[in-house]
């Protein structure tokens, strides 16, 4: 009973130092291919320190190392050749496999104690190649398809592949992403080559989408690559490609455009009175086009008619008439009516102008005159689209003088005499006397002016005269001499200056005369009475003179007052 109990607390010890030991085990890892250095407690132990130094693993000794002597390699199986001692004691191990991946011991020989350091090793293989094969030629939207197979060669540990799309990961969801992965293992290397397909069902956004795949190792990615995605019409437009705006004698090109990929190439063009089968191409052209083909369009895909779409086509249009034109001739008097006729699309606007100079409004004849003679012209605007008419007014007729004036010269020393006319045709212009200096404007709108100088010595009637084949005018005019002049100005300046003393001496010679007649009257009455008183004759007779006198001292006094 005791004896038992002895040998589990025995065993109970044993297993605890195994699990301390094991759990206390370091770990080495190594890159294939390469040396690794496997160290032997980390040199907390100095290799002068140590009677012996051994390097063994479960398959027998590596190598050993005595204290003042050489190293002493053991090993006679695949580590032949392939192990030697660092300084610090630790195994190095060339060309690293799959299958160092064990336990290597480390057993130091002190003076007074044995050590042993267990250690760890895996070694690791990053993949050879990461690259996508087997690639879809084309995704078709709404559809699962094999995108392709991302493979990481020579592996250790085996790859784990991750898909990405725009840098972003797939993750399967067996609808429309679907992962599949599998691994391979060189029978005489060990490498795993892991394989991950990816089944994909595409969007129209997925256009110039970049599709990557990765593995766990550090930095290695595969290199993007694109797919063409294929899907069906969805949407349909109808473009009309032409001068805008669109009037009539212009060409217009239909153009259908589908969003399907690959784009449909052949459509059906439904014009006004007809159906058009247009293949391998997308336009249908109509040449000079007129009013009559404003209305509705329409253009479908061939295989699926419910497919279309639809335009309202409008056809601009300004057609204007204007009556009379080209060259009218009309007499002095005479009426003229205009018609301007607008044919448009839209509303117009009117403009005009005579000669080049804008109207304010549209001209009226009632009874035309010379001076309305011109080139009439009409623009009729209706946005960017213009129509002109216009015509040549002519009015004829027999001269007529205007104006006859005279003018001093500038210098003083002539006369300038202006003769203006109107008729038409030009008149012809001529002067009783013979001018110098002879000007003649030039005949614009039937009015013409003419222009003579002359130096009069002596006071004169000048005639102008006017004709053409209608008729003549004439007119005369007085000139004086210009030593008359001279004369009439200085006595108009004695004239001005005495015209205040010509009207007060006028005024009292009346007053004076008004006395003179009063005194006059006084003393025949004097006389007459005296005579009276002596004879006693024609007293009533006296009587009546007497009142004739007084009335005419009456008149004669308020003509002084005036």
């Amino acid at each position: 009973m005791h004896l038992l109990s002895a040998s589990c607390v025995c065993a109970l010890l044993i297993t605890v130092a195994l699990l301390h030991r094991v759990s206390g085990l370091e770990m080495v890892v190594g890159l294939y291919g390469e040396t690794l250095e496997i160290p032997c407690n980390n040199g907390a132990i100095k290799a002068e320190d140590a009677v012996l130094t051994k390097w063994k693993y479960d398959g027998g000794d590596l190598l050993v190392k005595k204290a003042n002597q050489n190293v002493s390699i053991t090993a006679t199986d695949e580590y032949k050749g392939r192990v030697s001692l660092a300084a610090n004691s630790s195994l190095l191990l060339s060309s690293a496999k799959l299958t160092d991946q064990r336990t290597f011991t480390c057993m130091m020989v002190l003076s007074s104690d044995i050590k042993e350091f267990p250690v760890s090793v895996e070694i690791y293989k990053t993949p050879a190649s990461l690259e996508i094969s087997d690639k879809a030629e084309e995704l078709e939207i709404g559809k699962r398809t094999k995108l392709g197979t991302c493979v990481a060669h020579d592996a250790n540990p085996a790859a784990e592949i991750t898909w990405l799309k725009n840098n972003e990961r797939l993750v399967a969801d067996e609808k429309g992403i679907s992962i599949q992965a599998s691994v391979q293992v060189d029978p005489d290397t060990g490498l795993s080559t892991t394989s991950s397909t990816l089944e994909y069902s595409a969007k129209k956004e997925d256009t110039n989408a970049k599709f990557t795949c990765i593995s766990q190792h550090k930095g290695l990615t595969s290199s993007p690559v694109s797919f063409n995605i294929t899907y069906s019409t969805e949407n349909i437009v109808l473009q009309v490609i032409a001068q805008d705006p669109l009037v009539e004698g212009d060409n217009m090109t239909l153009k259908c455009e589908a969003d399907g990929n690959p784009a449909p190439t052949s459509f059906m063009f439904h014009l006004k009175e007809e159906v058009v089968k247009v293949e391998n191409s997308d336009t249908y052209t109509i040449m000079n086009v007129s009013r009559d083909n404003s209305g509705e369009y329409k253009c479908s895909l061939i295989d699926d008619p419910t497919m279309e779409a639809t335009k309202e086509i409008s056809v601009k249009y300004l057609d204007i008439n204007l009556s009379p034109s080209g060259t009218i001739v009309k007499k002095a008097g005479e009426t003229l009516d205009l018609t301007l006729q607008i044919d448009a699309s839209e509303d117009s606007k009117v403009s005009w102008t005579k000669d080049n100079v804008k109207l304010d409004k549209e001209p009226k004849f009632t009874k035309v005159i010379f001076s309305e003679s011109g080139r009439y012209e009409c623009e009729v605007t209706m946005g960017l689209l213009s129509r002109k008419a216009s015509f040549e007014l002519v009015v004829e007729g027999a001269p007529v003088i205007s104006k006859l004036i005279k003018q001093r010269g500038e210098d003083g020393k002539h006369k300038v005499l202006i003769c203006e006319a109107e008729g038409s045709p030009k008149p012809a212009v001529s002067w009783s006397i013979n001018g110098t200096s002879l000007d003649e404007s030039p005949f614009v709108n039937g009015k013409i002016t003419h222009k003579i100088t002359v130096v009069p010595t002596a006071n004169l009637t000048v005639s102008c005269t006017v004709t053409n084949e209608f008729g003549a005018d004439s007119k005369a005019i007085n000139v004086s001499s210009l030593f008359e002049d001279v004369r009439v100005d200085k006595q108009d300046t004695l004239e001005d200056g005495d015209q205040t003393k010509l009207v007060v001496g006028v005024v009292v010679g009346l007053l004076v005369a008004t006395v003179v007649i009063g005194l006059a009257y006084l003393v025949y009455m004097k006389k007459s009475k005296q005579g009276s008183w002596k004879t006693g004759e024609k007293e009533s007779g006296s009587s009546e003179e007497e009142k004739k006198l007084e009335e005419k001292v009456e008149e004669n006094s308020q003509k002084a007052e005036v």
